[in-house]
């Protein structure tokens, strides 16, 4: 679910007190993205809103989530929107999410 050698290379590559400020950042804009699909999505963004949420996904290790987002971006792609499974989505960055806040309390991409 989470790729814990990126968030471990991130670490490195960014320095601790730059992880630190980016975690955050990272959770603030995805779930602005999320409670909008929450809501309903917006077919006619889905495909923008879905890659959006991919790039932030990789960057930070989400690998399940980041499929999904993929999936469901390249459907939009083809006019298909309306077929993509976003309750599935939301549930992935949830459970992602947890994961991931869960892994960073135990030292797990120490």
């Amino acid at each position: 679910m989470i790729d814990w050698e990126r968030v471990s290379t991130l670490r490195a590559e960014i320095g601790e007190e730059d992880f630190e400020e980016v975690v955050p950042l990272f959770i603030e804009e995805v779930t602005g993205i999320i409670d909008g699909l929450r809501d309903g999505p917006d077919l006619s963004r889905l495909e923008d809103d879905l890659h959006a949420l991919k790039g932030s996904a990789l960057n930070l290790g989400f690998t399940d989530f980041s499929i999904l987002c993929h999936k469901g971006e390249a459907m939009s792609a083809k006019g298909k929107a309306a077929e993509v499974d976003v309750p599935a989505i939301l549930n992935s960055f949830d459970a992602s999410k947890t994961a991931f806040t869960d892994g960073l309390s135990s030292g797990q991409a120490a």
